[in-house]
């Protein structure tokens, strides 16, 4: 039974760790699975691996189902050893259980269930590496090596419930610049003032345009470091900022406009992880619609940010165990996705 098999891959990988970057052990596992278990065609690159259904024809519209294999560094807390999968009752305890493995083995299944059926539309699935860190060694890499791709189906938690909006992310490194000086007398221009101000302009400004289903663009101060010794006036104070995107602006938008308003220099790491959204007219979204699915927005990132064709993420278990201690899924919403995702497709 598919649930079964489904369950037994997912507690084989809780227990070889796949931290982002350090996946090779993980992804030797899964592919020994997917070509001798499975018995499909696999292909590889790094840590991502990937398998096309046999008749792919350019007339149809291609449909990519993929999830990652790569997981955080477990949180401190656990009660549990995060790297043994532990049963009871209705959930499976573990790293990775929630987020990302339980949509992982359910698309694989499902696409190993549908790979040879006739259907309207050719089949790609895809195990990612490198979610966690969006690094340059997962999804992005293999993206042109696949056949072209009309719509995916990003696997992540979202209580099996589509998500067909989210943010993106841009990381700000702000210095602010002053002159140094001894705290014992009128010296010195102190940096942490300025700093100060800029923050505060951080905190409060509001961004006009504001996404029906995402919300408003949310900027957040979340490092903060300045000072050498107690009675040296600081020249330097250097502040992170994590900026979360929505539709409606694009990462670079929200750069220039924040360096128009702020007085310390503004960097930023990446202009890359953008925010995505599908119409809701699109037929994917409209056939989930008709089996009770209830779109929504959703304020974390993951490779849809990379993805250039329209996308959608949907999976089960929940967001809010994600990246938390005694991480777990439960059995029965695998089944239920499995269900589920095999209705969509089938479709």
């Amino acid at each position: 039974m598919i649930q079964e098999s489904a369950l037994e891959l997912l507690c084989r990988l809780i227990e070889v760790p796949s931290i982002s970057r350090e996946e090779t052990a993980a992804a030797d596992l899964l592919q020994a699975y997917m070509a001798d278990r499975l018995r499909l065609p696999v292909q590889r690159q790094g840590n991502n691996l990937w398998s096309v259904a046999p008749v792919c024809s350019a007339d149809k519209p291609t449909l990519l189902l993929n999830a990652h294999i790569d997981t955080v560094r477990p949180v401190a807390g656990w009660q549990r050893n995060p790297f043994k999968a532990q049963r009871e009752g209705d959930r499976v305890y573990g790293l990775g259980s929630n987020d990302d493995g339980a949509s992982l083995v359910s698309l694989l299944h499902v696409f190993a269930e549908l790979r040879d059926k006739p259907t309207a539309y050719n089949l790609v699935f895809l195990a990612s590496a490198e979610e966690e860190v969006s690094g340059r060694g997962g999804i992005e890499s293999i993206l042109p090596q696949l056949p072209k791709i009309d719509v995916a189906l990003v696997g992540e938690p979202t209580g099996m419930q589509p998500a067909i909006a989210e943010k993106g992310l841009m990381v700000l490194d702000v210095t602010a610049h002053g002159t140094s000086g001894h705290a014992a007398r009128d010296e010195g221009d102190n940096a942490i003032y300025h700093a100060i101000d800029d923050m505060q302009w951080f905190r409060s400004y509001r961004w006009e345009k504001v996404s029906p289903l995402l919300g408003p663009v949310k900027m957040s101060v979340t490092i903060l470091s300045a000072g050498t010794q107690h009675n040296v006036i600081p020249d330097t104070c250097t502040f992170t900022v994590d900026v979360r995107s929505n539709e409606l602006y694009t990462n670079r938008e929200l750069y220039d406009e924040i360096c128009r308003h702020v007085r310390s220099e503004v960097k930023a790491r990446s202009f890359r992880l953008g925010s995505s959204r599908i119409g809701e007219d699109h037929p994917l979204v409209q056939r989930i619609k008709a089996l009770g699915g209830q779109p929504f927005g959703s304020p974390t990132l993951s490779d849809q940010a990379l993805m250039s064709f329209p996308s959608l993420k949907m999976g089960p278990g929940q967001s809010s165990r994600s990246h938390t201690a005694d991480e777990y899924i439960e059995v029965s919403e695998i089944q239920q996705a499995i269900e589920f995702y095999t209705a969509v497709l089938q479709g």
